[in-house]
């Protein structure tokens, strides 16, 4: 007695197993993070901070970075947005933290001390700030540098600006939706 078939069957299991194939590629596809996509508008708000061209009196910027830096980060998670600007200043580190405390204050910056190394001192660790809300949060950080690491970062090598004095950097930072975060998070 010859077997019975059912050519329906292996076409409906074959139909069942492409659907599932497909919907899991497609449900792999969409990542959960937030992208560089469509950012341009954000970029150009945080370029645009006053806070960026707000220095202590006696800084200059470096040869090369005369202007903002600006750009969207989207190696892991949810990308970052960031607009920046390099300084050197002759005087101490302590001026320009004090000049920022001032500045960023008057802008309606908070400041936000790290509660994991409150003992690092503001011009070892530099200076965390953060500014509005969901929907519109911005995070401002001064750090300090020097031409060592702006050779590691930039490539760039730092002439006699660097010589003396401390080397700087401000930056304005945001997630891409403007969704809240913090310094220490």
């Amino acid at each position: 007695m010859p077997l019975r078939t059912h050519p329906t069957r292996p076409t409906a299991l074959l139909l069942a197993g492409a659907l599932m194939t497909a919907g899991l590629t497609g449900c792999s596809a969409l990542s959960p993070f937030n992208t560089c996509d469509d950012t341009a508008a954000r970029l150009k708000e945080l370029r645009s901070q006053s806070i960026l061209s707000s220095t202590p009196e006696g800084a200059t910027a470096p040869k090369g970075f005369e202007s903002v830096d600006s750009g969207c980060i989207d190696d892991s998670g949810d990308a970052w947005l960031y607009a920046e600007r390099i300084y050197a200043f002759p005087g101490s580190r302590q001026k320009v933290v004090d000049f920022y405390r001032t500045t960023a204050k008057a802008d309606g910056w908070r400041l936000r001390p790290d509660p994991v190394n409150p003992d690092v001192a503001d011009t070892e660790g530099g200076l965390c700030f953060t500014r509005g809300g969901d929907g519109d949060a911005l995070l401002l950080t001064l750090r300090f540098t020097t031409a060592r690491q702006l050779k590691i970062e930039h490539g760039y090598d730092a002439g006699p600006e660097f010589d003396s004095g401390s080397g700087f950097g401000i930056e304005v930072g945001s997630e891409t939706d403007g969704a809240k975060t913090g310094c220490w998070d």
